[in-house]
């Protein structure tokens, strides 16, 4: 229930559930409590705020006046589209006489028959006047105009239409000044990232970039001749192409992402300018590098993304390697071609390397090479692309377990193969080899299934604790240690099932040898 606390003219209303109650005043005498009667109005509310804002009921016949200025979009299922609540923005921002579009990558992937991940809004109308319109707003680029707009569970982007000056630290332009929509997208890094849309006209034009044309929702607006583009599926810079990649040096890798991702080709002036430029990561941040290196390597272009990577020079200064006067670049990434791609991002990640380090053997890199290298690796993919700790850690695993597939794996018993198959880096480094030398993976694989029928499983609770060990007299320390280890790969092998044949053993293992 949402009580107004009003009076109009002697009425007094409440707002039950949709329902408009006012009881008009009373003709009962004065000082004799009387309540006048009560009418039922129900009314629609295309501005109801849930935050308590009065409510517009002129369609009950009701004038009530309003507590804010501010927007709240009208009532809509939750589980309504990001673009519909996008739209309404928009539209919000319209009737306040703004001028306002759809931006960018949500407009590339609507033209490309994609849905988009989120939508971005481009107006004229300053931060302070959208944090007016809106309700639930947060600065999150107060230097650059963008307020995050977030409405029943949606976030968009709102942004100032602006023109950037210089960008002396490669990064971030050193002003910005509002703008209108053709500035704005002439400052943009891709004239496929470039384009606008008006959501709010209908029966837009059909569109195709490779298969049937599909009709657009809403008119599109293009500054730039990114239309053009993306029916020819080129990436081309906005521009000239030298000074939008020295503006930021990122947009080398980006320009990567897009083109392997979308499967586009690279106009040639911007893959000169990309391979001029390539050096130049060098400077840029490497929290930045490893996220976009991320985002690559995270999806299924992930082998077209570094094959590009290579034979644009951008490999080495993006890894933190000094780039080889000798190398040439790859014509395949074997190991990262049939790695799947559940493997994630840190097996993706090992499974380059790899490749790149058989590129400079010459030939497949061995069990001794690798373990003569990868401490250097991972120090340096740590570094190079701001691994987590839990990352590092992993990234080590699958490296050191490979090398113990490939040296190790064969000549050991059942307790340790046991210990090494339940490893969690296990699954991860068997993957890997089993992209480099199926037929030896194969063999492990059915070694596991074997070892899974030897006692109680790969990894079966210990049947005695270190507690047990000292509450018999074991005093604590490395012979404890070694103890419970010795108990432990009894079990895996199975030569102990139970709680009191472990006890019996231990017990036989601390007496001393009798002399013969």
């Amino acid at each position: 229930m949402r009580r107004s606390g009003l009076e109009h003219s002697g009425h007094f209303m409440i707002v039950i559930s949709g329902v408009l109650v006012v009881r008009e005043p009373s003709s009962a005498a004065p000082g004799r409590k009387s309540c006048g009667p009560v009418r039922l109005h129900r009314i629609r509310t295309p501005e109801f705020s849930r935050s308590g804002s009065y409510l517009d009921a002129s369609a009950a016949g009701v004038k009530i006046r309003d507590q804010s200025h501010r927007r709240t979009l009208s009532p809509m299922s939750s589980r309504a589209e990001p673009r519909q609540i996008a739209a309404r923005m928009v539209k919000a921002l319209r009737d306040a006489g703004h001028v306002a579009y759809f931006a960018g990558g949500c407009v590339r992937d609507e033209l490309l028959g994609q849905t988009p991940q989120d939508y971005d809004i481009a107006t004229d109308a300053w931060p302070q006047h959208v944090r007016k319109i809106f309700r639930h707003t947060r600065e999150v680029g107060a230097s650059f105009g963008v307020v995050l707009v977030r409405e029943r569970g949606v976030s968009v982007e709102v942004a100032t239409f602006r023109e950037e000056g210089e960008y002396s630290d490669r990064r971030r332009p050193d002003h910005v000044r509002y703008a209108d929509a053709p500035s704005d997208a002439r400052r943009r890094d891709f004239t496929i990232n470039a384009l606008f849309l008006d959501p709010l006209e209908r029966g837009g034009e059909a569109f195709d970039t490779a298969g049937p044309p599909f009709p657009v929702e809403g008119r599109v607006i293009d500054y730039v001749n990114g239309v053009n583009d993306l029916r020819k599926r080129v990436l081309r810079a906005v521009g000239d192409p030298e000074k939008r990649l020295a503006e930021d040096h990122l947009r080398a890798l980006r320009a990567v992402r897009f083109t392997a991702r979308l499967g586009f080709s690279m106009d040639p002036p911007t893959g000169e300018a990309v391979r001029r430029h390539a050096t130049e990561l060098a400077g840029v941040s490497r929290e930045r590098i490893g996220q976009e290196l991320r985002r690559m390597l995270s999806h299924p272009t992930r082998v077209e993304a570094a094959l590009l990577m290579e034979r644009l020079g951008l490999d080495a200064p993006a890894l933190g390697e000094p780039a080889f006067a000798d190398a040439s670049p790859a014509e395949a990434l074997p190991t990262l071609a049939a790695l799947p791609m559940q493997a994630g991002y840190i097996s993706s990640q090992a499974a380059w390397e790899l490749d790149r380090l058989d590129a400079r053997a010459g030939e497949p890199a061995d069990a001794l090479r690798l373990d003569s290298e990868l401490g250097a690796i991972v120090a340096r993919l740590r570094a190079a692309v701001c691994l987590a700790n839990d990352e590092r850690d992993l990234l080590r695993w699958i490296f050191s377990g490979l090398v113990t597939l490939l040296r190790d794996w064969d000549g050991l018993g059942v307790a340790p193969q046991k210990r090494i198959a339940a490893s969690r880096w296990f699954a991860d480094a068997l993957c890997i080899l089993e992209a480099r030398d199926s037929e030896r993976a194969g063999r492990i694989r059915r070694r596991v299934d074997e070892l899974q029928a030897i006692g109680d499983g790969l990894a079966p609770a210990p049947l005695i604790s270190g507690d047990e060990l000292l509450a018999m007299g074991i005093p604590p320390g490395p012979a404890l240690g070694s103890l419970l280890d010795s108990l432990y790969d009894a079990q895996l092998e199975g030569r102990i099932c139970d709680r009191e044949q472990a006890l019996r053993m231990a017990t036989e293992l601390q007496q001393p040898p009798q002399d013969v």
